[in-house]
């Protein structure tokens, strides 16, 4: 039987992973050792639907599991909350924002990375089928030279999680599916509740548009042959979440390096750099540790 906590249950990436795994039994003989929130009303709402024991802290089963997944909807609890169940080498899953600040997301790649310890997670936004279907066409260079592209995505600039940092990964995860995680600079243009932001490739810029809590999702492809773009939604990518990190708790390879997986803590703070600054930033990542 393979032991299994929650810790940071406040959002539906929660829910999601309770459902394949305790209803739809996404793996055989899976066991949910507990769960843990600061926000009371968050782990008795899990409790009524699926039955699963209250952590009284974090750190409670450390030595005990199997696997760990973290959804704190804030990010500077992922880091906090993975920290006492390194040492355990366990596969863990990682909400987005992996982490807010720049050195937590240095010091924990370094420990993740000494330890083995497989990962997944990030948002789930890579998952989408569109997502994909424009990544593999950059990859093939199915559309000739590659002009650019654009990109739209919700944002939470007032959220007590956080504020920007809250919801931004997912247009950086998408773009990072698609482009990669490199580009080396960005500006952000802000309006109220719109951020334009256009990040800049070695060979092309990407824009991307940012609407606060207009849940849109938007990417397209500029290219030498052809122009694509299309809306898309998030339908089956929370089970493809549960499934990446289902394959690492069975003994599978993970997906991402560890350097792409933290690249967009980088991206996230030259963004908010520039936002402050109002200048091109330059993005300065964490390549060795």
């Amino acid at each position: 039987m393979l032991k299994v906590a929650i810790l940071g249950c406040e959002n539906s990436h929660a829910d999601s992973f309770l459902q394949y795994l305790l209803e739809k039994k996404a793996v055989k003989d899976v066991e949910i050792l507990g769960i843990y929130s600061d926000e009371e009303e968050a782990v008795r709402k899990l409790q009524d639907r699926f039955g699963v024991r209250a952590m009284k802290n974090y750190d409670d089963l450390v030595g005990e599991l199997d696997g760990l997944i973290i959804t704190a909807r804030h990010g500077d609890n992922h880091y906090k909350y993975a920290r006492p169940y390194i040492g355990d080498r366990i596969p863990m899953f990682i909400d987005k924002p992996v982490t807010i600040s720049e050195k937590d997301a240095k010091d924990f790649r370094r420990e993740l990375e000494a330890n083995q310890i497989p990962i997944s997670g990030g948002s789930m936004c890579k998952y989408n089928d569109w997502v994909q279907e424009l990544k593999q066409a950059v990859e093939k260079g199915s559309y000739g030279r590659i002009y650019g592209g654009t990109l739209r995505a919700p944002i939470s600039l007032h959220s007590k999680y956080g504020g920007f940092y809250f919801y931004s990964q997912h247009l950086i995860q998408v773009m990072g599916t698609i482009f990669g995680y490199y580009p080396k600079s960005v500006q952000v243009f802000p309006r109220e509740d719109v951020y334009t932001c256009v990040f800049r490739y070695a060979d092309y810029d990407v824009t991307g548009v940012y609407v606060d809590s207009s849940y849109t999702y938007y990417a397209s492809l500029n290219c030498e042959e052809k122009c694509v773009g299309s809306m898309y939604t998030l339908d089956n990518c929370a089970e493809r979440e549960v499934e990446a990190f289902c394959r690492i708790l069975t003994g599978g390879a993970q997906e991402m390096s560890y350097e792409d997986f933290f690249a967009p803590v980088y991206i996230l703070n030259a963004m908010d750099r520039s936002v402050k600054s109002g200048l091109e930033e330059v993005i300065t990542y964490e390549n060795t540790v």
